[in-house]
């Protein structure tokens, strides 16, 4: 049995990739800040096909509750094939006037949970690994498309997001020799509750649709541990390329 543990599971985005692993009978350990957010969540996994599946709750600005998670996993599944890096915090402002405990928040959330978590994870990764030498182990985290070229107004979510990107490229650097490869996503503006306060100028049906995340996120798990995509771009049609 395969295994995953996915931050974020309750929605959006990586609450499409738990549906696309269930239905490939993993086994998974889904979180999000509240357990309230997770209600029915586990069980509609179990109906499409997840082996097992465990739900923690804990809120990823809580940096000493997060190893907690990496224990609950390997306590019931021994060993991880893939950890997914998805939840995060958005957030807007101008670099002049930016208030730095959101800069705080914002860091904390967005890169300082991605290391905590790949940290106590690698164990249980590089086992997974030793199982299955083809593929290997995945870590795959969801950065943006600001994290790779700079948007005005976006200076301390971009930056959380491209800390990201290096952290994930460096995991290939120093792990991929033990068979964990990392991939970083970065799409500009995704059809989801964290894109909503742009709606009155980014469409929402002009939004990358979360159904092309979570397709990404499904072909890079059947590649084999030879192959190490670092990053990948995802653009929006009708724009530079550049931009969310």
């Amino acid at each position: 049995m395969r295994t995953a543990l996915i931050t974020g599971a309750s929605r959006g985005i990586g609450h499409g990739i738990a549906l696309v692993l269930a239905a490939r009978g993993y086994g998974l350990t889904i979180t999000s800040r509240t357990a309230e957010a997770l209600e029915g969540v586990r069980d509609e996994l179990l109906a499409a096909g997840a082996v097992r599946v465990i739900a923690p709750a804990a809120d990823m600005a809580d940096r000493p509750a997060l190893p907690g998670l990496v224990e609950a996993h390997r306590d019931e599944f021994g060993s991880m094939h893939a950890l997914i890096v998805n939840a995060g915090v958005g957030t807007a402002g101008n670099i002049s006037s930016f208030d730095m405990t959101r800069f705080d928040k914002t860091l904390e959330v967005n890169l300082a949970s991605a290391m905590v978590l790949i940290q106590n994870s690698i164990p249980l990764l590089r086992r997974a690994a030793q199982d299955d030498p083809v593929r290997g182990a995945k870590i795959i985290g969801l950065s943006s498309i600001t994290g790779a070229y700079a948007e005005r107004g976006l200076a301390v979510y971009g930056a959380s997001k491209a800390a990201l990107l290096s952290l994930l490229e460096t995991v290939n650097l120093e792990e991929s020799r033990n068979g964990i490869t990392a991939t970083a996503l970065a799409p500009a503006y995704v059809d989801t509750d964290l894109s909503a306060w742009v709606t009155d100028r980014v469409p929402a049906d002009s939004m990358i649709p979360v159904s092309d995340v979570v397709q990404l996120v499904a072909t890079l798990l059947e590649l084999t541990s030879n192959t190490v995509i670092s990053r990948i771009v995802m653009a929006r049609k009708a724009t530079n390329g550049y931009c969310a």
